[in-house]
């Protein structure tokens, strides 16, 4: 005996636009029939809550599945699912794609050789998962925005639940983090973590889809706009706060990467703060206002 209920979508030319939209949503639960073998020509997000199965994909091998876990399904590969006839499983997918797919791929949040992925918890992709559910109700104007916004959602929380991923942030990341604005080699930063350049680049392209150095320009600039916005420091002392002893060359490469001068950046904000900005997150629930800095 199973339960389930799905909606399914077509999103106009210009929502698909929006790089990603929602094709389909579906939440089942129970002792499922098996899915294919089928081919589809977009991608699916399964997440399965509780209970177990198995995944068989093109290779042929019959992969079990064991919750809280996630299968991919990827545009043009052969697949065939179910759950285990004796417990069932709880079930809800996303059917989605989009050019952003692409890019998601890149970056490793989606993963074509990797068809199923332990989850440490389902809790955030199931709040995305019910939003386009919520947003799934007939007749919404916004039905399309909402369920694309949605499955920007999904991939971040998915990425988040991977259970191969610390919680709390990766130590890789982290250290490279602390140690961005010395002026540090790649092959440096490896040694002083105990890894070879190339384990290095393992490391950072699994954890942030990129290379140690692009993580690594990537916090300078960061905090180089930061500065810029929030100060009036030369652009030499924000070149050096950062990591670059010669101005010249931090010019250059922001401009490169930002595609504005550093003076000019400054220009546009118009943001200066004596003494700089604070570096406290703001606690989501209780955001600063006015009433609240009254005295």
């Amino acid at each position: 005996m199973y339960h389930t209920w799905m909606r399914y979508f077509t999103p106009s030319p210009v929502h698909h636009r929006l790089g990603l939209v929602c094709l389909g949503v579906g939440l089942q639960h129970g002792t499922l029939p098996t899915v294919g073998p089928r081919t589809l020509d977009h991608h699916v997000a399964v997440v399965i809550g509780a209970g177990g199965g198995w995944f068989r994909g093109a290779d042929g091998r019959r992969i079990p599945v064991t919750a809280p876990a996630l299968i991919w399904l990827t545009p043009g590969v052969p697949h065939h699912y179910g759950p285990d006839p004796a417990t069932g499983w709880d079930e809800s997918f996303v059917d989605f794609t989009g050019p952003a797919a692409a890019t998601y791929t890149e970056l490793g949040y989606i993963e074509p050789d990797r068809p199923v992925v332990p989850l440490s918890d389902t809790v955030g992709a199931r709040a995305a998962v019910g939003r386009i559910a919520r947003a799934a109700r007939r007749g919404n104007p916004l039905l399309e925005v909402e369920t694309a916004a949605a499955v920007h959602e999904l991939l971040v929380a998915l990425r988040r639940a991977r259970a191969d991923v610390a919680p709390d942030g990766d130590p890789v990341l982290d250290a490279l983090a602390r140690d961005a604005f010395q002026p540090l080699s790649v092959a440096e930063h490896a040694s002083r973590h105990g890894m070879t350049p190339a384990e290095l680049r393992t490391a950072v392209r699994r954890a942030a889809g990129c290379s140690p150095k692009d993580y690594l320009l990537g916090i300078r600039l960061g905090r180089a706009k930061e500065l810029l916005a929030a100060t009036e420091l030369p652009v030499a002392a924000v070149a050096r706060r950062v990591g670059y002893d010669d101005p010249a060359y931090f010019s250059r490469l922001f401009t490169r990467r930002v595609g504005i001068a550093p003076v000019r950046f400054r220009e546009q904000q118009g943001r200066s703060v004596p003494g700089g900005w604070s570096h406290r997150i703001p606690d989501p629930e209780h955001p600063p206002t006015i009433a609240g800095h009254a005295t």
